[in-house]
């Protein structure tokens, strides 16, 4: 107990901009343990690509996702794996694989589900990014709950994405792949879906950690780089079918996904198209995670006891 205290206090003290506007922290995982904390973390075990063709089987063994240095290391290696066609949620028994299939790569999908989630809040990642043609790192968020319907009517928040960086790129200032993108997916269920986005050159990407964060409140969400903001989002961008409240989808507790894809359509349709099989291992390393909301902002959920609880 004493030690969770001087943790939290570590961690919120020297985050003045935090302090001045009310943010208190709720939820964090700095990664210092021997290994992942499978009170905070699950691991999604399929093939399935996300449906988006995506070329890389997730696992959950060690060579996939482990603590080093104080950091989550998520590694995407080049190697014939089999595993589950589908995901859990979309076979007929879920505790059972189902049909398998075979992939040329393996990596690692961790998620808050069913352990935490939060409506509203300011969440913060800082990690390092990947680099080649098919690598496809992402901080993103889904529904804890389909309470507006299947996807995308329940909303889907990108809190951050990147694909193909430091590839060859002729419109980008140092003349590599720099983009980074934050985007709301919402509206009707596949494939009416629609979403709204931005993509913004950030050549900092392309070396060291930095800092992913969306401040998410009831009538915006937006989007920062290391603080600066590059995305704004209002409440009158975005609409359900599944309601006429205001907000909707985004109204809801949401839980984080941390992962890294090879492939897919996104990552092929750009850079120098396609994947290129070459300077493997690919690793997405994040330092920390944290999760802040303000007094009034009383809407996160932990199964077993509220959100920061240990």
């Amino acid at each position: 107990m004493i030690r969770h205290w001087l943790t939290l206090a570590a961690i919120a003290l020297p985050l003045q901009a935090q302090a001045a506007s009310d943010w208190q922290l709720v939820w964090s995982d700095e990664f210092n343990d021997p290994a992942i904390d499978a009170s905070k973390w699950s691991f999604d075990v399929d093939c399935w690509g996300g449906g988006n063709n995506e070329r890389q089987c997730y696992s959950d063994r060690p060579d996939n996702a482990r603590i080093e240095n104080g950091a989550l290391v998520i590694t995407a290696l080049r190697e014939n794996v089999t595993g589950p066609a589908l995901p859990a949620n979309q076979r007929k028994d879920p505790s059972k694989p189902g049909d398998l299939v075979k992939r040329d790569f393996s990596s690692a999908r961790l998620t808050t589900h069913g352990k935490a989630a939060w409506r509203y809040g300011r969440v913060e990642v800082r990690a390092s990014l990947p680099q080649g043609q098919g690598t496809w790192p992402a901080i993103w968020m889904l529904p804890e709950a389909s309470t507006y319907g299947r996807w995308a009517a329940s909303g889907e928040i990108d809190i951050l994405e990147a694909v193909n960086l430091g590839v060859p790129c002729k419109g980008c200032p140092g003349g590599k792949e720099d983009t980074i993108l934050g985007t709301l997916h919402f509206g009707k269920p596949w494939p009416g879906n629609a979403h709204k986005g931005e993509e913004v050159h950030r050549p900092a990407v392309l070396s060291g950690f930095h800092t992913y964060t969306i401040e998410w409140q009831p009538d915006q969400i937006v989007w920062q780089f290391d603080g600066e903001t590059y995305a704004v989002r209002k409440r009158e961008e975005w609409f359900t079918s599944g309601s006429n409240a205001s907000g909707a989808p985004f109204d809801q507790p949401f839980h984080l996904i941390l992962n890294l894809a090879f492939g897919g359509g996104l990552a092929e349709s750009r850079g120098l198209k396609g994947i290129s099989n070459t300077n493997f291992p690919k690793r997405f390393l994040i330092d920390w995670v944290r999760v802040w909301q303000k007094p009034e902002m009383t809407a996160s959920t932990a199964p077993g006891g509220p959100a920061g609880s240990e």
